[in-house]
């Protein structure tokens, strides 16, 4: 009998930035036992910079870096480590691409009020996302569909309601 993480689906966290994806990504792999990586982590140096520098991503500066999150996704499910990765995946072909290569990936969606995000940008200082890129975030952004396996949470709710919200809907009467 495969123990409850064994039968847990690898998440990805996702929605515009601000949304609170690492911190509620957190919670969730606390809540659910297991481990937590931040997509932005996975991100090319490069990347990096050309956000830092107030340019948004296009979809050739984000291919490889979906393709890691991917991979990485499964891999651990492969060694029954099924992950909790916090990334934007925004259009959905790029979570298409993810679904590609980790077919059993699960899409927690936060969602929210955009004056909401930008006021708490406004109260943090990223590494190399400025809040300047909120805008693009948001005219990129295809939320999740119906057909998509998957939660919409609205980002009003705790990080401990959001990770309780997703374990209540993975528990087995609600898969």
């Amino acid at each position: 009998m495969p123990s409850t993480r064994e039968q847990l689906p690898p998440l990805i966290v996702m929605g515009v930035q601000g949304c609170g994806k690492s911190t509620a990504g957190r919670a969730i792999a606390l809540r659910l036992g297991l481990p937590f990586i931040d997509g932005d982590d996975l991100h090319s140096v490069e990347n990096k910079q050309k956000m830092a520098s107030g340019q948004p991503l296009d979809d050739a500066d984000r291919h490889p870096w979906l393709t890691t999150i991917g991979r990485t996704l499964a891999d651990r499910l492969a060694e029954n480590q099924p992950t909790v990765i916090a990334c934007s995946a925004l259009k959905r072909r790029y979570r298409d691409l993810i679904r590609d290569l980790a077919p059993d990936v699960r899409f927690v969606h936060l969602q929210g009020d955009q004056a909401l995000i930008a006021d708490r940008l406004s109260q943090r200082n990223h590494e190399y996302m400025p809040a300047a890129l909120l805008d693009s975030q948001f005219e990129t952004l295809e939320p999740l569909a119906q057909d998509e396996a998957g939660i919409r949470l609205d980002i009003t709710l705790s990080p401990e309601e959001i990770a309780e919200a997703v374990a209540s809907a993975l528990a087995p009467a609600g898969r």
